[in-house]
């Protein structure tokens, strides 16, 4: 076998492996999202969820802003699984995007979130309205009182 046939094989070899250890991540919980996004210049969003961890739900609200090219209104509605969640504790905080957004069809897509304890959400949704955004944003997820 020759240099590249080896390469070859090593590079699907740990493709594999790579592919079967992420799939192998077991969630810490799950999530639901409804969210609304506004903007004119300064962009913000409001919305509620609920995190399902541990066979217990835990209601929560989100709130976000933006700066930067930001104009319309549009509703979210997303779910899907949290990571890295060891204790509900690390679950509120601020999550910014990891990677960019990813479309699926018409008004539907995917995005992953992580906030500065590493919990890392990976949503998928859809979404209604109009709203063109090219801001530097993020959201804040907290427990109300």
């Amino acid at each position: 076998m020759n240099f590249k046939n080896w390469f070859t094989a090593g590079f699907l070899a740990l493709s594999i492996s790579a592919g079967g250890i992420a799939a192998a991540k077991t969630p810490d919980a799950q999530i639901t999202i409804d969210e609304t996004q506004f903007g004119f210049i300064i962009g913000g969003s409001v919305g509620d969820g609920v995190l399902n961890m541990n066979g217990k739900k835990h209601f929560f609200k989100i709130g976000g802003l933006g700066v930067g090219a930001n104009i319309g209104i549009s509703k979210m509605s997303a779910s899907g699984d949290v990571y890295d969640l060891k204790k509900i504790e690390d679950f509120p905080g601020n999550y910014g995007r990891v990677g960019g957004s990813v479309a699926a069809g018409k008004g539907m897509g995917g995005m992953t979130l992580r906030n500065e304890k590493g919990v890392t959400l990976q949503l998928k949704g859809t979404t209604e309205g109009l709203q063109f955004d090219i801001s530097a944003s993020g959201v804040n997820i907290y427990f109300p009182k």
